[in-house]
């Protein structure tokens, strides 16, 4: 990620509108989270420090973190020294991805002291320290082994800065100076980058080197960069096609052409809590639904094994014709046979009289091997039926299975989960508890949209809503759409038998496609017919449904807004 020091230098830029706050309150909500809210006159900001592993950070934030009822020592001893203590400054060295805060508090003798906060964002080794006015640390929250650490941080020892890399500082260098360095260091014009100057991520370092490529010029290309760096520029977020952020960054990024779109911020924290509160709302959605995808994963592949199976003994039921024709010829020609005989040779009437030979087991009379036959024959038909049927089912299963893991896929909140949860519950393969008795009666949050005409567009998120809005919620003339023999939503035109544009057919089949597993495609064939011919047939698995007389459109995937 692009919390590289520029970033962090924009960032404190906005922390300095809290110097000369209070601190009203602390409390640590997480083993790697410190929140500080910061007051005075017409300003109140939470102010959040975290240094989790991918998403060490610093910023205002407007989410509310729970309190914990037991606080940790870390926040018992950090209120000890910060409660009611004042922000003077907030601070970066060069552009190191270090900041200090320094307070003015009350010690134990009355007097009017200075204390910082230094929050360290250095790969793997992010840390928070309280450190005194005499640079001694008094406590942090990661204390280093003494003997493999490069940097003694322990209460007691005196805090020192990271060793410097001997890098250029951009907010002091010129654009020539970085070009002439980068030159000198040779190789790939990014990496060169990257070793030569401070505070700058990979990501814009091969932005840097990317508009050169466009302008003919690294020097114009870093100059602008520069310029965002040191005056602010515009907070942007990657987008992925999916909607979940892929990078940020205080400086335009035009490296990746089309392949993400861009959502500007107001302000850098702002941008980081769109950021992270996606980031970790799909990670929360991956952990949630981790035990269903593996049961539906497990029982998906087992349901394809035994439906293998099930094929080669339907493969083995096709000569049971065979059989029957061997039973009638033996009948017809018993007069012929002799006991202990291991073959039969006699003319297949069923067959313009050509010899045929047929097998015979020595032990069995011709009456018995016959019987033989005959039995063997109605074994393979009622197998042929049994295994039909059986095989049905299995397909039928392994496009559920499909169904449900394409639902988790596109879900996004905890809510969705929870009603494929209780869908699989309902169905059976989970184990029901209390609260899966009843099926919810709460009406399902469908997506929604608009048309050109005004008619509502409304898509379903998972199988179970898929069945309430085509058998419960349309109507018999509302136009329903589906991707073609793909796993996805039941979309529904509520039009109630009004005319339909052709732009709206488009709209409506980009957002089936758009929401189903061929969203990553183009030209997805899509289906579409009035409801009334979309049939449920009784006992059809959630979601599955038939329908007739459609029309067939194919379309690119479009989420629209």
């Amino acid at each position: 990620m692009a919390f590289d020091g520029g970033f962090l230098h924009r960032i404190i830029q906005e922390l300095n509108n809290a110097d000369d706050s209070h601190v009203d309150k602390i409390y640590q909500p997480s083993k790697d989270e410190l929140v500080l809210l910061l007051r005075k006159k017409g300003f109140a900001k939470r102010l959040l420090i975290s240094v989790k592993q991918g998403s060490a950070r610093i910023q205002f934030t407007e989410n509310k973190y729970e309190n914990p009822a037991t606080p940790p020592m870390f926040c018992m001893l950090i209120r000890k020294y910060l409660s009611a203590a004042r922000l003077i400054k907030v601070t970066q060295p060069a552009l190191e991805r270090i900041t200090e805060l320094t307070f003015s508090y009350t010690n134990e003798m009355g007097d009017i002291a200075e204390i910082r906060l230094i929050a360290e964002f250095i790969g793997n080794k992010t840390n928070i320290l309280l450190v005194g006015a005499d640079r001694k640390i008094i406590d942090c929250l990661r204390k280093s082994d003494p003997e493999t650490a490069d940097r003694l941080l322990l209460p007691g020892a005196r805090y020192e800065y990271p060793q410097n890399q001997g890098k250029l500082n951009p907010l002091t260098a010129d654009a020539e100076e970085i070009c002439s360095a980068a030159i000198a260091h040779g190789g790939d014009s990014a990496k060169a980058l990257l070793e030569s100057i401070d505070g700058f991520s990979p990501l814009v370092c091969r932005e840097a080197v990317y508009k050169s490529e466009v302008t003919g010029s690294l020097s114009s290309a870093l100059s602008d960069i520069l310029t965002d760096l040191k005056e602010g520029g515009t907070p942007v977020i990657l987008m992925k096609t999916d909607g979940t952020p892929y990078d940020f960054s205080y400086t335009d990024i035009s490296q990746y052409s089309n392949e993400f779109s861009k959502q500007s911020f107001e302000s850098y924290s702002e941008l980081l809590d769109a950021f992270y509160t996606a980031r970790e709302n799909s990670e929360r959605l991956k952990r949630s639904a981790s035990d269903i995808i593996k049961l539906v994963t497990n029982l998906r592949a087992r349901t394809e094994r035994k439906l293998a199976i099930r094929l080669n003994d339907l493969k083995k039921c096709e000569n049971r014709e065979t059989l029957r024709i061997y039973g009638e010829l033996l009948k017809a020609n018993l007069y012929r046979l002799k006991n202990g005989a291991a073959f039969a040779e006699v003319e297949n009437y069923y067959d313009e009289m050509k010899p045929v030979r047929i097998p015979l087991n020595p032990a069995l009379s011709p009456q018995k091997n016959a019987d033989k036959y005959f039995k063997d024959y109605k074994k393979s038909y009622t197998a042929e039926r049994t295994l039909t049927d059986l095989t049905k089912k299995d397909e039928e299963e392994l496009k559920y299975f499909d169904s449900v893991l394409d639902s988790i896929a596109r879900s996004v909140s905890l809510s969705e989960i929870s009603e494929i949860r209780e869908e699989l519950a309902l169905a059976g393969y989970i184990k029901q508890n209390g609260t899966h008795k009843k099926k919810s009666s709460a009406v399902p949050q469908f997506k929604e949209y608009a048309s050109d005409e005004g008619y509502k567009i409304l898509v379903g998120k998972n199988n179970r809503q898929n069945d309430y809005l085509t058998t419960v919620l349309a109507a018999k003339n509302d136009l329903w759409f589906h991707v073609k023999n793909i796993p996805g939503s039941h979309v529904i035109v509520m039009c109630r038998g009004g005319e339909v544009s052709e732009e709206t057919i488009m709209k409506a089949a980009a957002l089936a496609a758009a929401n189903s597993k061929a969203a990553d495609s183009s030209q997805v064939p899509v289906d579409y017919t009035p409801v009334k011919f979309v049939k449920k047939p009784s006992g059809a698995k959630p979601g599955m449904v038939i329908y007739t007389t459609n029309k067939t459109v194919f379309v690119t995937p479009q989420n629209f807004t």
